[in-house]
């Protein structure tokens, strides 16, 4: 399985560039290890049911903003955005949020143009400290989150079909409007204190 999505993840890189879509990866990079972590679990068997890959703006798989794709053999899912960033990033999301709400205010709307309406899955109760005497309105629904993520189920059917790559192309390019406005936020706001 490892070869065929390494194959994949190539060709999909390619047609990312080919799109303008700034994400990339290698098959070594990119692809997750079949082996899954039995240390601290009940389930012992050693190998997972399915395969992923990521793929980023330089290609390493820490490097926040991505494009994950994960296939089985019953269903399949790609997702983008920024998944549970550490404090610093989340911080600096947050800040551009706060500080650039016009800006988010388009950055969701063209997602939601697109189909592609940002998850509110696993949002904080209550707004951040930071946060909580500044801002007020339709914001703090945004800045509860705890990722920023757009994802889309891939039926068997489309895991099989010739165009996956173009379906995981689409996908991305109605996704980087979310991608673009959250790195220009980490690399305008991270590192400063919040107001």
């Amino acid at each position: 399985m490892k070869a065929p999505l390494g194959a994949f993840v190539e060709a999909l890189a390619f047609a990312l560039a080919a799109h303008d879509v700034p994400l990339t990866g290698t098959p070594k990079q990119a692809v997750f290890r079949i082996h899954r972590d039995t240390r601290f679990s009940h389930d012992k068997r050693p190998y997972k049911t399915n395969a992923g890959a990521v793929l980023t703006r330089d290609g390493d798989k820490r490097s926040p903003g991505l494009l994950y794709l994960q296939l089985d053999g019953e269903c399949g899912f790609v997702a983008a955005g920024f998944y549970q960033p550490e404090p610093p990033t989340l911080a600096a999301l947050r800040a551009g949020i706060a500080e650039r709400g016009d800006d988010w205010r388009a950055t969701v709307a063209a997602l939601e143009a697109a189909g592609r309406p940002l998850s509110e899955e696993g949002a904080a109760k209550r707004l951040p400290r930071p946060f909580e005497a500044a801002v007020v309105g339709e914001l703090e629904r945004w800045l509860r989150l705890k990722s920023f993520t757009v994802s889309r189920r891939l039926s068997p059917a489309e895991m099989g079909a010739p165009d996956l790559v173009g379906t995981v192309t689409a996908f991305a390019d109605a996704a980087l409007p979310l991608l673009r406005f959250g790195w220009r936020a980490i690399d305008t706001y991270r590192g400063r204190k919040a107001a």
